[in-house]
């Protein structure tokens, strides 16, 4: 039998390129050699946006239209939304039953997020306890793997410690240790060179069409030490070229002869690069316009799914509440 893996996404805005690359292209393989349960997190959503949370709902719809126009198959993969399955709270009240709060107040993201993220108020009691939350989607589906970048390997092993103490302190073996699926996420900086993120508005996103991707991307910064055409330009040092590296490899050589003897200018770089973004997104905005045509569609689809997903949570939660009550 295919093991289990787990995983899941907040929905708090469109999807990107950085969540093609970084996480649903890996899905899509994972579901035909895994039992996948994929989860739409608005709770985890609402953590951090419940001063902003009535398009949360909205964004979950978009994002599931997203995940299936990508090739998430939902007669493979469990797709829910996880508000939608009620076993996730009463996991996460067991669960923070017992976590130490020294773990969670070491967490290395909740540090980092609390001195970043200036624009909204991070200091309650939810989002310090997240990871419990976390912790509780992974158990309740007793997932046998997460698919996680390397910078995710703290969030997971907290999961596998809250697992093991659960386990030892009821002397039950209720959860297995989860295991990571480690993936390699192309590097791929936003338009500005930062991080790709909804809040910075530097995002080319899934749902955007042709004529938007062509103008997001010859707005792209390029070489800050190539002022005039006619100068050579230093590829590596160049945001474009790296996208290059992602979708058109097989031109990167051509692309790096053209730059370093300054025979295109970036403009028309930009515009050729642009062509290869859309040629990857063209199939895809295919069928997100197709399916989109029926909402009521998607919102069945996650019905099913969540119907599924509780089937798995109930069984697990059986057991739990046997090990806790007697």
């Amino acid at each position: 039998m295919p093991k289990r893996v787990f995983s899941a996404m907040r929905p708090t805005g469109k999807l990107h390129l950085g969540h093609l690359l970084g996480a649903i292209k890996n899905w899509v393989s994972l579901q035909n050699t895994h039992e996948c349960v994929f989860s739409i997190a608005n709770w985890h959503a609402l953590m951090g946006e419940y001063e902003n949370s009535t398009g949360l709902q909205g964004y979950g719809i978009e994002m599931a239209l997203d995940w299936i126009a990508c090739g998430i198959d939902p007669q493979k993969s469990i797709l829910y939304l996880q508000s939608d399955v009620s076993e996730h709270l009463e996991l996460q009240m067991f669960l923070s039953c017992l976590t130490p709060l020294g773990w969670l107040e070491r967490n290395p993201t909740y540090k980092e997020q609390l001195r970043e993220i200036t624009t909204r108020d991070l200091q309650t009691y939810a989002f310090l306890g997240y990871p419990v939350l976390q912790a509780a989607d992974i158990l309740l589906y007793k997932a046998d793997a997460v698919p996680i970048g390397e910078d995710q390997l703290p969030h997971l092993e907290l999961c596998r410690e809250i697992a093991r103490r659960f386990n030892s302190i009821y002397k039950k073996e209720i959860f297995p240790d989860c295991k990571a699926i480690m993936t390699e996420t192309p590097r791929l900086l936003g338009l500005d060179n930062r991080k790709m993120s909804k809040s910075y508005d530097n995002a080319i996103n899934l749902s955007d069409d042709a004529a938007l991707v062509e103008k997001k991307v010859v707005s792209m910064i390029t070489d800050p030490q190539r002022a005039r055409k006619t100068d050579p330009g230093h590829p590596e040092d160049c945001n474009v070229y790296s996208y290059y590296k992602v979708f058109a490899s097989s031109q990167t050589q051509e692309v790096y002869h053209w730059c370093t003897k300054a025979l295109k200018g970036c403009v028309d770089c930009k515009r050729n690069l642009a062509g290869h973004i859309n040629k990857e997104l063209d199939p895809i905005r295919e069928k997100r316009n197709e399916i989109a045509q029926d909402k009521g569609k998607i919102e069945n689809i996650l019905k099913e799914g969540a119907s599924k997903a509780q089937c798995l949570a109930q069984n697990t939660m059986k057991e739990v509440r046997q090990a806790v009550w007697g």
